[in-house]
């Protein structure tokens, strides 16, 4: 059972030494995660970290360039038959340095929760591109092994983490969401859309996980729901009218042991001037603004506080300041 008011973190941190990002989380967050490391490697941006695997991938860590360029070799014909229905595949250290440290650091402690991270379907398809720089969400077959590989990965996710918590929590990471129905992706349906984010979560649910979903930005929140997740991460320092614009689904969400997420503490320019009273007054406002028409007991029986994304674009100083308000807002209502 997650407490209410536990603290978790999103994917990226600042970090150029993957012990000090793992000491800082493993130091403050309730529900530790571990942490990418982008300022590192472009290996750890998140295209780029769970592209490790795929047929035709060319990546340029110089350039910052990762595509797919399909040409006349056998990685297709190789990568369907050392495959199976529960394939686990790896994400090794050098795209995943904050995971293997985390591991390593933890050694034999365990934990009631730890959290993990996949880049979601929509996202790592849409957002990897063939050579004509076309998303390779639009090529069937690469849609669908894009899918195989990011459900192997979280498998794998789950089993080397399950050796340190009695549960595994994975945010499958959808900030493409909020662009979805915009004019350069008319071509993503809905229920394509639902199906893809959906087997993640299933996968997750039938490896013995805990599944959520990040959207950093406004979504269609129904369309979320319907994903399957256990638990919704929101930005709720900036789009919490958009959860109030539909209060019968997510009364039902949450009275179904559904989890709210709450994003309040800005990872945006926005930490430069808040204060732990102003995100506190924010939530306090958040709230009142939901309960009006959600019970304001559901509302804090069914809660987690995050930052409202990564701060792998933020200092150390910045980072360290986020997490710092977070756990006073802890503090102010747990």
């Amino acid at each position: 059972m997650i407490k209410p008011f536990s603290t978790t973190g999103i994917g990226s941190l600042p970090h150029l030494r993957a012990e000090d990002a793992c000491r800082l989380v493993l130091e403050t967050f309730d529900i530790p995660f571990w942490p990418q490391l982008p300022q590192i490697s472009f290996r750890e941006f998140m295209i780029p970290q769970y592209s490790e695997g795929m047929p035709f991938l060319k990546i340029d860590t110089g350039k910052q360039m990762v595509c797919i360029e399909r040409n006349s070799s056998d990685e297709l014909e190789r990568f369907y038959e050392g495959w199976k229905d529960d394939s686990r595949v790896a994400i090794s250290e050098d795209y995943a340095k904050g995971l293997h440290t985390f591991m390593g650091m933890i050694g034999d402690k365990r934990f009631e929760f730890l959290k993990g991270h996949v880049t979601g379907p929509l996202t790592f398809t849409l957002g990897l591109k063939d050579e004509d720089g076309k998303p390779i969400y639009f090529d069937e077959e690469l849609r669908e092994i894009s899918l195989m590989l990011l459900k192997a990965k979280t498998r794998w996710q789950i089993d080397v983490l399950s050796a340190y918590a009695s549960k595994v929590i994975v945010f499958i990471d959808e900030p493409i969401l909020s662009a979805l129905g915009t004019s350069a992706y008319l071509g993503v349906s809905e229920e394509e859309s639902i199906r893809l984010i959906g087997e993640v979560a299933e996968v997750i649910h039938s490896s013995g996980g805990i599944a959520g979903i990040h959207c950093c930005g406004n979504a269609n929140w129904p369309l979320v729901i319907r994903c399957g997740a256990d638990i919704i991460n929101f930005d709720a320092y900036d789009y919490v009218d958009t959860i109030a614009l539909y209060p019968d689904e997510f009364k039902d969400f949450l009275s179904r042991g559904g989890l709210l997420a709450w994003g309040i503490v800005p990872t945006s320019d926005a930490i430069t001037f808040e204060t732990p009273d102003s995100v506190i007054g924010r939530f306090r406002d958040g709230i009142r603004k939901l309960s009006g028409n959600m019970s304001e007991e559901l509302l804090l029986a069914r809660i987690l506080v995050t930052p409202s994304c990564g701060t792998g674009s933020r200092t150390v100083e910045e980072t360290l300041k986020v997490f710092q308000i977070l756990m006073r807002l802890k503090e102010a209502f747990a």
